[in-house]
């Protein structure tokens, strides 16, 4: 593939000389060269020591202290405050060439920036991204790979990070509906999935295996931060969701509009496989990662049901399990013809 043309801002970033006398490199006004060892002193016993980096080591009242990537304490996916706080799925922040490639393709909601590194070597994807942009009139800002970083949210954004409207939930009822192509629904409920990693595993072999639509509580699970966002490799932008306050309240409803909930339980009696779910409306429901599905979730499904092992240890992690769930029902709706 030929390298992108100049101009466009990929190829190598411009070095603009600072100015004489100013804050970039001219020299310091007299008689401020370096602190007295007085000063130094009484700045390190009142921890105002200098930071490296702007911003690092700073902690507000009243919040919890961040590293310089905006994550909270121990790499979590808490980011820094740069807006109002979302109560919904969230999706606002999107990184990673594949998920971002797939938001502007879906145009399924308005993006208000997005930030492209320059000096990045010619592929594909980002010849995509700059032709979806330009399709969808989203401006691209072409800036240093110390601006991304400090932007990003994710360890890994593959120089690329769009800002986005928020993701919507849909009504529960609205998932219980055929399609528009006249398909069954097949739903997948989440009871209380915390780690980003594993939720954005699940959302994208659902978005694969043909799931219709995705059920997540609305506190005690994680929603659509960016690790979710990445990990999912744009499947958030394709799966309809909704947000309930609780999941046994949630598996009654869909009992009543004729959806047959199954729960994954490790130590079930009933097969997966053995269970005709083909020609029907149908939920799986996944429990959280360490302790399954909850006692009550349990008591409101309709079935519940293991996936034979034949190994030594005892369980699959979820992302798993939930992947050999939905492509073992995608399996039989094919073969029912749905």
């Amino acid at each position: 593939m030929s390298p992108a043309p100049t101009g466009r801002g990929r190829g190598k970033a411009s070095r603009v000389p600072a100015k004489k006398g100013g804050a970039r490199g001219g020299p310091s006004p007299k008689g401020s060269e370096a602190k007295s060892a007085w000063m130094k002193a009484k700045d390190a016993k009142s921890g105002r020591g200098t930071a490296r980096t702007a911003g690092a080591g700073r902690a507000v009242a009243g919040r919890a202290p961040v590293n310089d990537r905006g994550r909270g304490p121990g790499g979590t996916d808490a980011p820094v405050r740069r807006g109002p706080k979302h109560e919904g799925l969230g999706g606002d922040q999107v990184e990673g060439r594949q998920s971002v490639r797939e938001l502007l393709s879906a145009g399924r909601r308005p993006v208000t920036t997005l930030l492209m590194a320059e000096g990045m070597d010619a592929a594909e994807i980002l010849d995509d991204i700059e032709a979806l942009a330009t399709r969808r009139r989203v401006k691209v800002e072409y800036v240093s790979r110390k601006r991304i970083d400090a932007a990003a949210r994710t360890d890994g954004s593959q120089g690329v990070v769009a800002l986005a409207k928020p993701i919507r939930d849909t009504p529960l009822e609205d998932l219980c509906q055929p399609t528009k192509r006249g398909r069954l629904p097949f739903l997948l409920v989440l009871d209380g999935i915390t780690d980003p990693h594993n939720l954005g595993a699940v959302l994208r072999s659902a978005e694969c295996a043909g799931v219709t639509g995705i059920v997540l509580p609305r506190h005690r699970s994680a929603h659509l931060s960016p690790t979710v966002a990445k990990v999912a490799a744009g499947a958030i932008e394709y799966l309809p969701m909704a947000l309930v306050a609780g999941v046994p309240t949630a598996l009654q409803q869909l009992s009543e509009l004729g959806v047959v909930s199954v729960g994954l339980v490790g130590e079930a009696p009933a097969s997966l496989y053995q269970l005709p779910l083909g020609d029907q409306p149908v939920a799986l429901v996944l429990g959280s990662e360490g302790s399954g599905l909850a006692a009550l979730t349990r008591k409101r499904c309709d079935e519940l049901a293991a996936i034979p092992q034949h190994g030594t240890l005892s369980s699959l992690n979820v992302a798993t399990a939930g992947a050999i769930a939905c492509f073992d029902v995608a399996r039989q709706r094919t073969a029912a013809g749905n």
